[in-house]
């Protein structure tokens, strides 16, 4: 199974995962409209993968069979306050 990935100008770290190059008839227009103008990043093969660099490789299967497309999206933003005043605390 083949994949085209493309990088959102409008979100960092966003990425859509498609099975055929800019063939986006099964992604939702709304999600087309938020993503923008899909930029090629990569086009790379899942066969023989058993895991991808930011992405869980079985929910991209899975959303590729079942949908037509997988959404990748950055992780949460870490709290830094939070962190900081958790490290302060005395044991």
């Amino acid at each position: 199974m083949f994949c085209v990935i493309y990088r959102s100008p409008m979100r960092d770290q966003t990425y859509l995962y498609v099975e055929k190059r800019d063939d986006f008839s099964r992604v939702p227009e709304a999600l087309l409209k938020g993503f923008g103008k899909p930029k090629l990043a990569m086009v790379l093969t899942l066969e023989g993968r058993d895991k991808l660099a930011n992405a869980d490789i079985n929910k991209v299967k899975q959303g590729l069979s079942e949908q037509g497309y997988y959404l990748q999206l950055p992780p949460p933003i870490e709290n830094l306050l939070k962190v900081h005043l958790g490290s302060d605390k005395k044991d």
